[in-house]
């Protein structure tokens, strides 16, 4: 553990007491023993609504939706009163090698230079890969013909912070399906593209605390009412995702009848069709008529709704996930780098970047979700 911290106790980002009431949120830091309990996934853990939870309910009595490898809850009740990390807090925990309990759990923030930053220095430039088709969160702007969007904010602030300039970058832009390839290559340093953090990702590539939480949800033409959502009325449908994501995965799992898969997936002679290597490609296949609809992070589908009029969010989301940011493996002082920026961009720069960028297509969010350190 970072300086013999005791594992289980929240930490202030500028390592004050932990036990000490933050002064960014008001919260009082959970102490140890503090109880949990609640369903996550059909499990006991530490699951529920955050600081910055999107604002869709679920009917009492009902489990919140399930989570990809149950995210920690921040929230809990003691005293009769609920108490929530705020932005500036985060907490410490507990992670087993053999388990993935909290796979949003990153290492403690630090500005130390290491092998990965000095590179980076050495260099002058920042190398990052992002989309530039994700309205609002990275796009090219058709009248400045520059990258622009939430994901571009945020890594322009880790340039600032490294660098010196928050122009000092190089932005590549990358598939979804060539994100981790991207980073094990050494063909950018960082990800800072709409990448859920999860269970099978946290041993391929190493991940940020989380800055943004989403869940899947399902797009479909407006007209197309016989399609209530993540639920059996995807029966016999034709279901777009991209290779690679998060959706794929939750239809592998349960598709309910979905025809979400290509003849040759991942072969030479795949169509392409039905998994796409950009998540966008997805909407024009909406658009075409050629699939029924689409499952993507609400996130992106709320901005593609924005685009085009004819499509919508169909149900609730049916996972929560966080987005991180992505570095290769073992350069931990590189992620450490990048948490230590996180922990100044949640005082007050995300939040201008989400009124700038998505509060209109995705409102009623409060803040960034709390980190979560191993």
């Amino acid at each position: 553990m970072p300086n013999g911290a005791d594992p289980l106790v929240r930490r202030t980002a500028n390592g004050a007491d932990p036990v000490a009431r933050s002064a960014a949120s008001g919260a009082e830091p959970r102490r140890r023993g503090a109880a949990r309990s609640c369903a996550c996934g059909g499990r006991p853990g530490g699951c529920g609504a955050g600081a910055g939870s999107p604002p869709w309910p679920w009917p009492a009595g009902s489990p919140p939706p399930r989570s990809r490898c149950c995210p920690s809850r921040r929230r809990e009740r003691r005293g009769g009163r609920a108490r929530t990390s705020g932005p500036g807090v985060g907490t410490g925990v507990q992670v087993k090698a053999d388990t993935c309990e909290h796979p949003e759990a990153s290492l403690a923030p630090s500005s130390a230079d290491g092998p990965s930053i000095r590179a980076i220095k050495a260099r002058g430039k920042l190398i990052v890969g992002v989309d530039q088709s994700s309205y609002r969160w990275g796009y090219r702007n058709p009248e400045k013909g520059v990258l622009e969007g939430f994901d571009i904010d945020l890594a322009k602030a880790i340039a600032q912070d490294v660098l010196g300039d928050p122009e000092a970058i190089i932005f590549r832009t990358i598939p979804t399906n060539q994100r981790i390839a991207a980073l094990d290559s050494g063909k950018v340093d960082l990800v800072v593209r709409t990448m859920t953090i999860n269970c099978k990702r946290i041993g391929q590539v190493a991940f940020s605390t989380a800055y943004f939480q989403a869940g899947q949800q399902v797009l479909a033409p407006k007209l197309a009412t016989g399609i209530t959502g993540y639920d059996s009325s995807l029966r016999g449908k034709r279901v777009c995702t991209a290779e690679g994501s998060t959706a794929y995965d939750a239809l592998a799992e349960n598709s309910f009848g979905a025809v979400f898969k290509d003849e040759g997936d991942g072969t030479k002679d795949d169509r392409d069709l039905l998994t796409v290597p950009n998540q966008l490609d997805c909407l024009a296949r909406l658009q075409m008529g050629e699939v029924d609809a689409v499952v993507t992070d609400n996130a992106l589908a709320a901005g593609q709704a924005a685009q085009d009029p004819a499509v919508e969010l169909k149900g609730k989301p049916f996972t929560r996930e966080y987005y991180g940011v992505a570095a290769k493996l073992g350069n931990d002082d590189l992620v450490r780098r990048v948490n230590q920026v996180l922990v100044g961009y949640r005082q007050g720069p995300w939040q201008r970047a989400y009124e700038k960028w998505l509060a209109k297509d995705l409102p009623g969010i409060t803040g960034p979700p709390a980190p979560l350190y191993k």
